[in-house]
């Protein structure tokens, strides 16, 4: 038996997606397969330092050392091809918080921000919860595959947009960004002065045949008009440790925006357990995810070929990476509400509604798939029925 097939009963662990099902769904019924967590065990060696450390037992203020910072240099080295310095790293309690933290350091109140809908929900509200103007540059959907709309693209930024949050790969749409496609959106944010927030927490998440390339990677220019959050949150299932960096090449900028994280209150620390996660994540888990990254795959490819053949009404768009799928579901003729009742009170799946990412993603559902096999054999055969009993 893989590691990935071992069932684990997450209730009453004070589990956002297992023990919220009454709060978010309005029944315990329905099988959880929305928020972006796994239900995997973290890799071995992850748990065996967090248990050590545990049993120390004294729990003071933590440094960040040369160890911590060296697994990370080590991994971005080895996974994206990618050199960074120790100086360029600041460190969060996420990917969220970093994005806060670089609207609030590079823009003003009723600045233009851009983003690709439909996109990940905070991106949204990291924007309006400081008074910033959301723009959009909706990504196009073709043949359930989606592309960037370049020329949109390069209006949005001539209406005089201050900065651009990239989600790259792409959630929930699953696209990993092509080289080309990163270094004309780069060359457009060069050419305009547009700062680019670069969200990559899914980066290690990429099928086979695709390949991550951080868009600050591209050049020196490029690096010195990006701040790039990433984090192993995702990659190991370690979102609840808090554990998160920004890269930030240009000193100026750098400094700029750790004094924001100051003003709120963070002083380039992390917490102990999330500090000792990411280092042995970062040194131990690469089989881990290989195996785990194989897994998503074949489970992406079973959910696409379960609907295509039992229920034709919901099409899989092609993923690339990460391990949530979104599906186009509007051949159930159903508005974001009704799809959202029928997905609960009829198929018995918790899932997160397309509408959630923008209108553009009106009657599409994201699905979560990092489960063990069963589990996702049991939500996908609960959607088929209820389809089918249509």
């Amino acid at each position: 038996m893989s590691i990935f097939d071992e069932i684990f009963d997450r209730r009453n662990t004070r589990s956002a997606k297992w023990d919220m099902l009454q709060e978010v769904f309005q029944s315990d019924e329905v099988l959880p397969m929305w928020v972006a967590d796994m239900d995997f065990k973290a890799p071995k060696e992850v748990n065996d330092a967090l248990i050590r450390r545990a049993q120390h037992g004294i729990y003071g203020y933590t440094v960040v050392d040369d160890d911590v910072v060296g697994a990370i240099i080590d991994w971005q080295k080895k996974r994206n091809q990618w050199t960074i310095d120790k100086s360029w790293l600041t460190y969060s309690p996420g990917v969220v918080t970093s994005l806060h933290m670089a609207v609030q350091a590079f823009t003003e109140p009723q600045d233009k921000i851009l983003i690709q809908s439909p996109v990940y929900t905070p991106f949204y509200s990291v924007i309006t919860e400081h008074d910033r103007i959301v723009v959009k540059n909706s990504l196009i959907n073709q043949d359930n595959y989606y592309t960037i709309d370049f020329d949109d693209f390069e209006e949005k930024l001539r209406s005089g947009v201050k900065a651009f949050i990239l989600c790259s790969p792409h959630n929930p749409v699953g696209r990993v960004w092509k080289k080309e496609e990163l270094q004309e959106m780069a060359r457009l944010c060069l050419k305009y002065d547009v700062m680019i927030f670069s969200d990559e927490i899914h980066s290690d998440l990429v099928f086979p045949g695709k390949h991550h390339i951080p868009i600050a990677s591209l050049s020196e220019e490029i690096a010195d008009q990006t701040i790039t959050c990433m984090a192993p949150s995702k990659t190991f299932n370690l979102a609840g440790l808090d554990a998160s960096y920004v890269i930030t090449t240009n000193k100026d900028k750098r400094k700029q925006l750790n004094a924001a994280f100051s003003r709120q209150g963070f002083h380039n620390m992390l917490n102990m357990m999330g500090n000792t996660a990411m280092e042995a994540a970062y040194t131990y888990g690469e089989s881990w995810l290989e195996e785990l990254v194989a897994l998503l795959e074949n489970h992406a490819n079973y959910v696409t070929e379960m609907f295509a053949k039992h229920a034709p009404q919901l099409k899989v768009v092609k993923s690339e990476g990460t391990y949530l799928l979104w599906v186009d579901c509007s051949e159930l003729n159903m508005d974001s509400k009704e799809l959202k009742r029928f997905m609960i009170e009829k198929a018995r799946v918790g899932l997160n509604t397309g509408a959630e990412y923008g209108e553009e993603g009106d009657q599409f559902m994201r699905i979560n798939i990092a489960c063990p096999r069963a589990t996702l054999e049991e939500g996908v055969n609960r959607i088929v029925g209820a389809v089918q009993a249509l």
